[in-house]
C-alpha cells in the first residue's frame, strides 16, 4: 500500500552523524566497548540483539539521556553536547513504551507530542494533521480517549507523530511493537519518505523491513 504523506521540510544537505569510541558498563557488565560508526544522511543504522544487550542503552547515549563511560559524538565535524540547543534541534528520540496519556484523545495526544518536539503546531493547518491521522487510520477515533484504543491505535499515534516531523536525526527504540502488518508497512514508508529527503535514522529492531537508501546493521551482543 502507497500512501502520499504530508511532505515535511527538505532536508536539502548530506548531514554526517560520527559516534567514536562510546562504551558503557552497568555495574560490572560491559554493554558495549569501543562502538564506533558514521551514518550520513539518507542512511539508516538498525541495531540488532537480544534482549539485554545495549540496544536501548546506545540509543539513550545517543539522544544524549545517558552518559557513555567514554567516548564521542560529533555532528557534521562539531562536539555534539548531550541535550545542547544543536541536540535538541537535530535529535528525534522515540523510545519503546507508548508515551500516550489515556485521558486525552488520539488527537490531542498527537498535538501534545508535536508542541512537546518543537513543532510550531498553531502555525501548522488543522487539514494537515487531520490527513495525517486519516493516512495513519486514526480519523474516525480522533476524539476517543487513548484508553480506548488498542496498543496498535495508540502506536499509529506515534506514526502520525513521525509523519510531521523534520528533525533529520530519528533515534527509534522497536517503533514497530504491536503494530500489523499494515502498519509496520506504513512505518516502513514514513522513514524511506525521511531517508529520501536527506535524514537518517537509527532503529533498534528485530524485525526485517525494507528501508531504501544505504542500510547498516550493528548486532550487540549480550555479554557475561
Amino acid at each position: 500500500m502507497s500512501m502520499a504523506f504530508p511532505a515535511t521540510a527538505q532536508l536539502i544537505t548530506r548531514d554526517e552523524f560520527c559516534a567514536s569510541g562510546l562504551a558503557l558498563t552497568r555495574g560490572t557488565r560491559c554493554l558495549f566497548d569501543h562502538l564506533s560508526f558514521t551514518l550520513n544522511g539518507g542512511e539508516v543504522l538498525i541495531l540488532r540483539g537480544a534482549n539485554g544487550s545495549g540496544k536501548t542503552s546506545l540509543l539513550r547515549v545517543l539522544a544524549g539521556f545517558t552518559t557513555a563511560d567514554s567516548g564521542a559524538l560529533q555532528w557534521n565535524g562539531d562536539a555534539l553536547k548531550p541535550l545542547g540547543s544543536l541536540a535538541r534541534c537535530i535529535m528525534f528520540y522515540v523510545g519503546h513504551a507508548n508515551a500516550i496519556k489515556d485521558d486525552l484523545s488520539a488527537l490531542e495526544n498527537l498535538r501534545e507530542a508535536l508542541h512537546l518536539d518543537g513543532v510550531d503546531i498553531k502555525s501548522m493547518a488543522d487539514e494537515v494533521i487531520l490527513r495525517t491521522l486519516d493516512q495513519v487510520g486514526l480519523l474516525a477515533r480522533r476524539d476517543l480517549p487513548a484508553r480506548k484504543l488498542s496498543q496498535g491505535q495508540k502506536r499509529r499515534i506515534g506514526l502520525a507523530r513521525l509523519a510531521l516531523i523534520d528533525k533529520p536525526c530519528w533515534l527509534l527504540d522497536e517503533p514497530t511493537n504491536a503494530l500489523d502488518a499494515e502498519g509496520v508497512g506504513l512505518f516502513t514508508e514514513i522513514v524511506n519518505g525521511h531517508l529520501a529527503n536527506g535524514g537518517m535514522a537509527c532503529i533498534a529492531s528485530h524485525l526485517p523491513m525494507p528501508f531504501t537508501g544505504n542500510v547498516r546493521e550493528i548486532t550487540l551482543r549480550v555479554s557475561a
